[in-house]
């Protein structure tokens, strides 16, 4: 009996240890949404939300160590009752359950869901259980093809969002998703090109040919030329005859 009861209290321990890891991660968590909703990034929560899956796995291990006594054999029942406040309970669960009351002991003692939750349940088990194959296929084609139309109006207006955060901050964004779309399909499949190039027409040289046929075109009036800007450089031209340093 002393030893089942030191291997319940080293589980217990552990277990509360846990809880206790997991409950900080839950409360970092939501810190971070609430106080850091407009910087933090979807790898950042990713990385917090790992954190609260390794506790919940080495919450499970302990549960599941072959070393820890069966925790459905043990009976927790609330050894007094009533409406009055009960300090040293209240600290024990930070505050959330002041006093043992008739109306909270169910719902802290129950070991099934409640009937209503039951029931609704059960009904959709018994649904899910008669859906033809069919029919599940064309349901999961439906939702695939809601989830993609709530995708591409999410992309849209994330998009949009950022070039009017842009434009407000001042800066000028440097590309554009369409034209570069466009760009893409015509270097990859010809989309958007015409199919050839315009002939040369007779009255059109080209380099190297001597001159063509047709009509001279008529020069418009010639530029004024700019002064030339005189050069800020000083050149030091030694004569060629310069005397070798290492000439005999």
């Amino acid at each position: 009996m002393q030893r089942e009861e030191k291997q319940l209290e080293a589980t217990l321990h552990a277990i509360l240890n846990r809880v206790n890891d997991l409950k900080a991660a839950i409360q970092a968590l939501i810190t971070k949404l609430e106080t850091e909703y407009e910087t933090i990034n979807w790898p950042t929560f990713l990385d917090n939300y790992a954190i609260l899956s390794g506790h919940l796995t080495g919450l499970s291990k302990i549960l599941q160590n072959e070393l820890a006594p069966s925790l459905r054999s043990v009976v927790v029942l609330p050894l007094q009752l009533g409406c009055e406040r009960d300090e040293e309970l209240a600290r024990l669960t930070e505050g959330r359950v002041p006093a043992c009351t008739h109306d909270l002991v169910p719902d802290l003692l129950r070991t099934k869901p409640e009937p209503q939750a039951e029931q609704r349940l059960q009904q959709l088990n018994h649904k899910a259980s008669t859906l033809s194959y069919d029919t599940a296929q064309k349901q999961v084609a439906q939702f695939t093809k809601v989830v993609s139309h709530v995708w591409e109006i999410i992309s849209k207006g994330r998009e949009d969002w950022e070039g009017e955060s842009m434009r407000s901050a001042g800066i000028q964004p440097t590309h554009s998703i369409a034209d570069t779309h466009a760009l893409v399909t015509a270097v990859g499949t010809g989309k958007g090109l015409r199919p050839g190039m315009p002939p040369i027409g007779p009255g059109v040289g080209t380099p190297g040919m001597g001159p063509t046929r047709g009509p001279t075109p008529q020069m418009g009036p010639a530029a004024p030329t700019m002064p030339k800007a005189p050069s800020a450089i000083k050149t030091n031209i030694k004569a060629a005859n310069q005397i070798h340093p290492y000439q005999r």
